[in-house]
């Protein structure tokens, strides 16, 4: 599965990148080198990083519970490689907002798979509104999760004064739904269709 595959390999290069301090500058997303350098890559390598094992570990789980869930809807529209041309590239879009807001600034840095995970979660969402995620070991409805993750991104962006891409967060979700719209617009009106008959399971 592809799903697997792709949290073969985040772990693989998260690891290495934790034991290689250079490795980790060189895949970084650090506007300057994109800029200067035109190290373009860095907007799809930053994905494959993360600040520590905990970042890593929430972020490959979250993928691992969605990704294996919604893989096979993008197979059946785009291919057998579907669901990694959606899962790169939402990696790319959901970052591009915050490169372009620190294009200039050589002291900010972003790392992790965060933008592309949220892609996969609200893509799941969509197809799968009512479903039960568990939330610190409670069941919240899949819906009711992501009105509240995109609110508290939200907040979270515009207040600052932490470590953590919000921004990639939103991009990432709004990527996420987007993306299924374009490639199935029936999906729309099942999601309404599915919203106004709550089925919860898990």
């Amino acid at each position: 599965m592809l799903t697997i595959a792709l949290i073969a390999v985040t772990v693989l290069v998260s690891w290495l990148a934790f034991e290689r301090p250079r490795l980790l500058d060189r895949l970084i997303l650090w506007p300057p080198a994109i800029d200067r350098k035109k190290q373009f890559d860095r907007l799809l390598t930053h994905g494959f990083i993360h600040a520590d094992w905990q970042h890593l570990l929430f972020n490959m789980i979250t993928l691992f519970f969605f990704g294996r869930f919604i893989e096979p809807f993008f197979a059946d529209y785009l291919g057998p490689l579907g669901f990694l041309w959606f899962y790169l590239s939402a990696i790319v879009i959901a970052i591009l907002p915050t490169y372009l807001r620190h294009r200039h600034d050589p002291n900010y840095r972003s790392l992790g798979a965060s933008g592309g995970v949220s892609a996969v979660l609200f893509a799941f969402i969509l197809v799968k509104p009512w479903s039960l995620i568990f939330v610190f070991f409670l069941p919240v409805p899949a819906i009711l999760y992501g009105v509240a993750f995109v609110g508290y991104s939200f907040w979270a962006d515009h207040k600052g004064g932490d470590n953590t891409n919000h921004n990639a967060h939103l991009s990432g979700a709004i990527y996420g739904v987007l993306f299924m719209l374009l490639m199935e617009p029936r999906v729309g009106a099942a999601f309404v269709e599915r919203l106004l008959s709550p089925s919860f399971s898990g």
